[in-house]
């Protein structure tokens, strides 16, 4: 069983072999504290009704060495919470690992796009990634996750990391609806913002400035570590018209003299990029 735990819904999907069993979502709702989300997600699991070999859990939190959540700033009262026994308590004897959602969203692209060098962005609630280096997952097991929400890319916008400048503060779903609202001086929906992606002047620039930080961060990441492969996902951004376009083109106008073209392309797995890494994460135990 793979779970991709969200800034606001949880994903579920139980395979045998490669056979799917089960598959829902659900939402999780902000302000929510520990005990709620703990006992809404034991709930939730206890529905599927199949026995389990194990378990796989995509985290956009922070787990420290000792396997306690360190950092969350979305949801404060899970931090200090030892991840073994919260997810032993849900899952009972069945094995249980976790990683970050990024970088297991990155694993499962990679896989599905047959390259061993790439870089994965999902666009959601937040803005998390991975990096896929000769195969394995960059910086590596014990030296923390890839964190490329919280690249500066010189904006000016507070991030709820504490810091100003974060690629998250500017391209997330809720700063690009945000600034669309303030854009056009009303309240703007996601299906709004996707009907209106390519005409109304406020969608246009709300996604821009967003295209902008995105291509930066990428370019920047490039010069480093040198990918194959792009590929940009998440439940935000894969159901906006033209996205994929409009950042190979940001990316292509940052690109060096003689440098070779790095390709973006939409994610394979659409928004299911991560939970798909959590259930690649489950085979493995």
């Amino acid at each position: 069983m793979g779970v991709d735990i969200g800034g606001t819904k949880v994903a579920i999907r139980a395979e045998d072999g490669d056979r799917c069993g089960y598959e829902s979502a659900f939402p999780w709702v902000p302000g929510h504290d520990a005990g709620q989300d703990l006992a809404l997600l034991a709930e939730r699991v206890a529905e599927v009704g199949l026995p389990l070999r194990a378990a796989g859990v995509a985290l956009p939190a922070t787990v420290d060495a000792a396997g306690r959540v360190s950092a969350w700033p979305s949801r404060p009262s899970w931090i200090g919470l030892p991840a073994g026994e919260v997810f032993g308590a849900i899952f009972g004897a069945v094995p249980v690992a976790w990683a970050d959602d990024g970088d297991l969203g990155a694993l499962a692209e990679a896989r599905a796009a047959g390259v061993s060098d790439l870089l994965y962005l999902g666009v959601g609630t937040g803005v998390g990634g991975g990096f896929v280096l000769g195969g394995a997952l960059c910086p590596g097991p014990g030296r923390g996750s890839f964190e490329i929400g919280h690249l500066s890319v010189g904006a000016r916008a507070g991030c709820r990391c504490g810091r100003t400048g974060c690629l998250q503060a500017v391209a997330s779903g809720p700063a690009i609806l945000d600034r669309a609202a303030r854009a056009r001086r009303m309240p703007v929906t996601y299906q709004e913002l996707c009907r209106a992606a390519g005409t109304a002047p406020w969608a246009i620039t709300a996604l821009g400035t967003a295209y902008r930080a995105l291509a930066t961060a990428i370019v920047s990441v490039a010069e480093l570590l040198h990918p194959r492969l792009v590929v940009v996902g998440g439940g935000f951004l894969a159901g906006v018209p033209g996205a994929t376009a409009a950042l190979n083109d940001q990316v292509a106008g940052l690109r060096r003299p003689g440098q070779e073209p790095l390709p973006v392309r939409a994610a394979a797995l659409g928004g299911l990029s991560s939970l798909a890494g959590a259930v690649e994460l489950a085979r493995s135990l």
